[in-house]
């Protein structure tokens, strides 16, 4: 760590060293750089983009400090603390007195930031790096977190546990990796001796563990020497080779684990840092008057353990965050446990569901989990964030939402607090259509097929109706304009029935495609004595996790098109091209059938009546619906004014639907 500082100020940069604010103290700014476009509302303000990185101190007996896991173990400086980096972005006025005092933090996503734009408002933005077990490169946000010893240097150990699916054919050496995304190296073994270890098979992810002798397999890279080849502790080899057809499971004891959960506090820190210090080493020195945090689906998850593990309050007790936007997170972010996978992503033994999910209130009694809340522990330090929650149908179907709502029973809806709005974007993949497809305006010819899926891909956006919400979210917290009321399914309505075509309602679509058996089910998992479940933290013993049982999932209700019919539609499934899904099937490989990645799919209407009674169809087509080109258009822009009238809706993105629907070639 003192080396990588000194590194940076032996090359000349600008260097603060701050002894104002004793969390945050070193910062420095790599480079200053005007960006051509215009922000505000009117795009008369000048923006730059501050680069840099920072040092932060610790002190591990700090109330604040202490649920981060092995922060104990790990190495402290001079003044007994625990010192940490990580780099940052700031985007913001060049004066920023023509700022709206806000500072919206955009949390990354396996190292990847957000578009460095100026903001349309004139807010403030700062990415700010947290994950630890990224290796730092150009381009990404990390942070550089101890590793944690015993004393006297002794390595501390645990359970990891590392799974293989869908490998090439005719490979027998893999790399020990895990996550999705940004490869991220698994902690080195303590022995290579094989004995120690166990190496499974698994034909499905309902099929028994088949274990594989250890005589059979290697702590080795065979690539270029046949096994037991050379020994590496980075990498595993099988003796006749891996079968594409199966996944694997690899469980050893690791060493040196990094402290993982300091990753929040990066956060925390340098958001406090840039909104309370008022010296000349803060470059938003007494600019900041409120403060948001937004972070899409890992990032997402980040937040809510944010909120849920107490981070909210700075080491001062000052709040941090006044609003909040988990935006398409189902889950806990696996981040504060020994040896754990910040990039894991729902799926078979990955741990991320075990904890808290519900904003109100409720005994998990299927888990024996007393009574709890992601926040209770803001309510008792009064840091609580005004909270504006957005998801979609993806998020549901394949990350496992279903008992945030209502619960790990699915008996009853979970009440959400007065500070709480939940907004759900039906029939909508992860993170929504790319704005690229003309608003998601295309016909069936002009659809991209999902290598990896059997249905083409959806091309509802979500996006749109996101700025919306987090626009709601800044007047919530600036101004006290209360947002527009939450809008989701829930058990009262009648919206969410079981992940069946008959139970929610579907119509007999072209081809017998159908949803059954395509939900990525909620396994309640045992990771043994140590792992504290309710905050996804402490010390597992126990992995890959114990399958213990499988709790009940619902789903959304669908209208006689397959759309969904609750939360907020879209001007898209208003006025609907084709029926757009949260769900997909896998067309190859290990998971053949079963769902597809995090990805929903699309099944068009058919142009013309004729091709419709051709192809045996129940919907409607196109030509049926609208009549012509200008009648669909008029539809469009008249959704569009609806939602706008709801505040759903920016002018701006209702003004770009409608010129998508004029351009396209809808019924032309």
């Amino acid at each position: 760590m003192k080396r990588y500082l000194r590194t940076t100020a032996a090359l000349g940069l600008l260097l603060f060293a701050s002894t104002t604010h004793a969390h945050v103290t070193r910062v420095v700014i790599d480079s200053r750089t005007p960006l051509d476009a215009k922000g505000g509302p009117n795009h008369d303000i000048d923006y730059e983009i501050l680069n840099g990185h920072f040092e932060g101190a610790l002190r591990p007996d700090d109330l604040h400090n202490r649920i981060i896991t092995d922060l104990s173990y790990a190495p402290r400086d001079d003044q007994g603390n625990v010192v940490y980096g990580a780099n940052f972005t700031l985007i913001k006025p060049v004066d920023m007195s023509r700022s709206t005092g806000v500072l919206y933090d955009m949390v990354p996503n396996r190292g990847n930031g957000e578009a460095l734009v100026p903001d349309p408002f004139g807010h403030v933005h700062v990415i700010v790096g947290w994950q630890g077990d990224i290796a730092p490169r150009p381009g990404l946000y990390t942070a550089q977190v101890p590793v944690a010893r015993r004393a006297g240097g002794a390595p501390l150990t645990g359970p990891v546990f590392v799974r293989f699916v869908d490998m090439k054919a005719n490979i027998d050496t893999l790399p020990l990796m895990g996550g999705l995304g940004v490869g991220v190296s698994r902690p080195l073994p303590l022995s290579l001796k094989t004995r120690a270890a166990r190496l499974f098979s698994q034909a499905s992810d309902t099929s028994p563990q088949i274990n594989i002798p250890s005589s059979d397999w290697a702590f080795a890279d065979c690539a270029r020497t046949p096994f037991p080849g050379v020994p590496d502790p980075t990498k595993i080899c099988l003796r006749h080779g891996f079968d594409s057809r199966l996944s694997y499971g690899l469980t050893y004891t690791g060493k040196d684990p990094l402290v993982l959960g300091i990753g929040f506090a990066t956060t925390r820190d340098f958001a406090s840092f840039l909104r309370y210090d008022k010296s000349a080493d803060n470059p938003l020195a007494g600019q900041i008057r409120w403060a948001i945090t937004t972070g899409t689906s890992q990032s997402g998850n980040y937040v809510r353990s944010f909120i849920h593990l107490g981070f909210n309050a700075d080491e001062e007790g000052r709040i941090v965050f006044d609003g909040a936007n988990p935006n398409i997170a189902a889950r806990l972010a696996p981040l504060n446990f020994r040896f754990a996978v910040p990039g894991g992503a729902a799926n078979l033994y990955e741990l991320g569901s075990e904890g808290v999910l519900w904003w109100g209130r409720y005994a998990d009694k299927a888990r024996n989990l007393k009574a709890a809340s992601l926040l209770d522990r803001c309510t008792e330090s009064h840091t609580c964030p005004k909270i504006i929650e957005t998801f979609g149908a993806a998020e549901i179907w394949n990350l496992r939402m279903s008992p945030d709502l209502v619960g790990t029973d699915a008996k009853a809806d979970i009440p959400l607090p007065d500070t709480v709005r939940r907004y759900y974007f039906p029939g909508v993949t992860h993170g929504g259509a790319p704005e690229s497809q003309n608003a998601g305006f295309i016909t069936a010819a002009q659809h991209n097929p999902v290598i990896a899926c059997t249905l083409v891909d959806n091309p509802n956006p979500s996006l749109p109706l996101w700025r919306a919400a987090v626009a709601n979210l800044v007047d919530w917290v600036k101004d006290g304009v209360e947002p527009p009321p939450s809008a989701y399914p829930t058990l009262a309505q009648g919206d969410l029935v079981a992940p069946t075509a008959t139970a929610m309602g579907m119509p007999e679509l072209p081809g017998g495609v159908k949803p059954d058996g395509l939900v990525n089910r909620f396994v309640q998992q045992d990771a043994g004595r140590g792992f504290i479940a309710a905050d996804l933290s402490g010390v597992p013993s126990r992995l890959p996790p114990r399958q213990v049982a499988i709790l009940p999932t619902l789903v959304p209700r669908v209208d006689d098109d397959g759309n969904e019919i609750s939360g907020i539609r879209s001007v898209q499934m208003r006025v609907p091209l084709g029926t757009y899904t949260g769900w997909n099937a896998h067309a190859s490989g290990y998971d053949k059938g079963k769902y597809c990645l995090f990805l929903g799919g699309f099944i068009p209407f058919a142009r013309t009546k004729a091709e419709r009674i051709a192809s045996n169809d129940p919907r409607a087509s196109l030509e049926e619906r609208y009549g012509t080109h200008a009648a669909f258009v008029d539809q469009v822009r008249s959704a569009a004014a609806d939602l706008v009238g709801q505040r759903r809706l920016l002018p701006t993105d209702a003004q770009a639907i409608v010129i998508a629907a004029e351009t396209s070639e809808v019924l032309k």
